[in-house]
């Protein structure tokens, strides 16, 4: 038996498709101690982490080194002064650092609090005030720690122990060095199953940031992500293109990975460049693969060179076109499968084990939840109908995985759980084969002409025209349909903004799609308004539009 079967009850048929999964958490369960430790005292010599960066730096941890160094940072961040239920800011980029304070916070029972490097001094003055953090350790890098210090003069906190790490900066201390000279010896502390770990701050689509909590049944929960949607293996090597500040990190950079034996690939760079992703996952002989939309798509517009130990690829943050699986497929052999969850869960939906992916499908139900599609009656709707995605909690139980609180936010947290459970505030369709296919937004669903319309179904056909980078479909004020449909985009490189290409890729799509579909007004753009997350924010472009 595995070190995480202790906890995880899984049941798979034939086909090794995953049926049944269920978590037997006991009440003192830490993933520092009970997994990361666990596999250390067992195998200390398995690896768990491999990084490199862009001058081609290299280190190498395995779980007996990542325990070792863990117990030494938790005696850096206890020396200093914090205690279970502090809080402390993480913005390491993808510095191996990460993962070594992670862990040790876990153990301390200090709620982590990853954030990324793109952030303003605004931003970073909003997370302090809110989050009351009592640390920061940051990159030295960038001019961040500069940054940090602009924050906390503008900030409500009366104090705060800073760190940096790969590099030096005045008035940090650097971590490393305080790592080097900290006592390695640690007895555990006691943390309890539902008390907060780590704190996700969402991008933003519309409002103010919402401090999302999760506690410590979080990290296991992400085991069908990792073990049944990205089949991260046992002594293989994981890569998820993310920076530790999103939550992205949490799905494809430590806890199911981690848990199932995977070691995890981190590629430590600032500009992306597909090529080298490409070097990295054939250097290193990465064996499964996760990235956002955006990398495919770049990468579908360059050659392919073969990747022989890469055997499965996976994404989710956005809608990915019909068209990039396709030429993918073509180019690589392998298919892509998608998934969907958010901040507030782990992998909700999934093209996972034991089925052949579905282009364009969110795919099937999570055994770990159940999950139902409802109207805004929060009455459930019938196949082939359009309604929210919503988790309905155990009877007269937590939720393993589902967020436990939003941060001094108890009306969106009762307004998230109206009607006994938790509302994504996203909208899908369900077919007979029970696959489920992504609609929109609630708030970005188009009423036009007596029928609601889910943008995606719109980009997905857009991005099939080869002069289409990005698009956003929004609808707009029209007399005589309620709402028209009207496409923003931005133009592949080699094209040049013109009446007649406009007309080109409206007509384009217009004779793909149903009339009451069609897109009546498109818009050149040079850039999309986004999160700092990379996701377009479409009440942004709804409000430029009436402008």
């Amino acid at each position: 038996m595995s070190i995480y079967q202790k906890y995880c009850y899984e049941k798979v048929d034939e086909n090794g498709r995953l049926t049944e999964f269920k978590l037997n958490l006991p009440d003192n369960f830490n993933f520092g101690y009970d997994i990361v430790d666990a596999i250390a005292a067992q195998e200390p010599n398995k690896r768990a982490l491999v990084w490199c960066n862009t001058e081609n730096d290299e280190r190498v941890f395995t779980f007996g080194e990542i325990k070792k160094l863990s117990d030494k940072a938790a005696n850096v961040f206890k020396d200093a002064g914090l205690k279970k239920g502090d809080r402390v800011l993480l913005v390491l980029k993808r510095h191996y650092e990460y993962w070594i304070a992670v862990v040790a916070l876990l153990k301390l029972g200090v709620v982590a609090i990853p954030a990324t490097n793109q952030l303003t001094v605004d931003d970073l003055v909003y997370r302090l005030n809110c989050s009351k953090a009592k640390g920061v350790l940051c990159t030295a890098q960038n001019e961040f720690p500069q940054k940090v210090l602009a924050a906390l003069e503008k900030s409500q906190l009366e104090s705060c122990k800073l760190w940096c790490a790969q590099g030096y900066a005045d008035g940090f201390e650097n971590f490393d060095d305080a790592i080097e000279k900290a006592d390695n010896h640690w007895e555990r502390i006691p943390t309890q199953l539902y008390e907060p770990m780590l704190m996700y701050f969402t991008s933003g689509t519309t409002g103010y940031p919402k401090g999302v909590m999760h506690d410590h049944s979080y990290p296991l929960a992400h085991v069908p992500t990792a073990k049944y949607w990205q089949q991260a293996e046992d002594n293989g090597l994981h890569f998820t293109v993310a920076e530790t500040g999103w939550a992205k990190a949490s799905w494809g950079k430590i806890y199911g990975q981690w848990a199932v034996g995977s070691a995890i690939m981190v590629y430590d760079f600032d500009n992306f460049e597909p090529k080298n992703l490409i070097t990295i996952i054939n250097r290193y002989g990465v064996t499964s693969f996760c990235a956002p939309p955006t990398v495919y798509r770049y990468l579908v517009r360059k050659e392919i060179p073969p990747m022989p130990n890469l055997k499965h690829c996976s994404t989710a943050g956005e809608m990915l076109a019909a068209e990039v699986f396709r030429l993918f497929e073509e180019k690589t052999g392998m298919p892509i499968y998608e998934g969907f969850g958010q901040t507030e869960s782990t992998l909700l939906l999934g093209n996972m084990t034991g089925y052949a992916p579905t282009h364009g499908s969110m795919g099937r139900v999570n055994p770990l939840y159940n999950i139902e599609l409802w109207d805004s009656d929060c009455k459930k709707v019938k196949d082939g109908e359009i309604g929210e995605i919503v988790v309905i909690p155990p009877e007269g139980g937590k939720q393993p995985g589902i967020f436990c609180q939003y941060l001094d936010n108890e009306e969106q947290q009762v307004y998230a759980w109206r009607g006994g459970a938790y509302h994504t505030g996203d909208s899908a369709w369900r077919d007979e084969n029970g696959l489920y296919w992504f609609n929109g937004r609630f708030d970005d669903i188009i009423k036009t002409g007596g029928y609601r319309v889910g943008p995606s179904e719109i980009e997905n056909v857009l991005m099939e025209h080869p002069a289409v980078m990005e698009c956003g479909v929004i609808g707009i004020p029209d007399k005589l349909r309620g709402q028209a449909i009207k496409a923003v985009v931005v133009l592949s490189s080699g094209y040049e903004p013109s009446k007649q290409l406009e007309n080109d890729i409206k007509n384009f799509c217009n004779a793909k799609l149903a009339e009451y579909k069609w897109i009546r007004v498109l818009q050149i753009v040079d850039e999309m308004p986004k999160t700092i997350s990379g996701k377009i924010i479409k009440t942004e472009l709804r409000k430029q539009s009436e402008e």
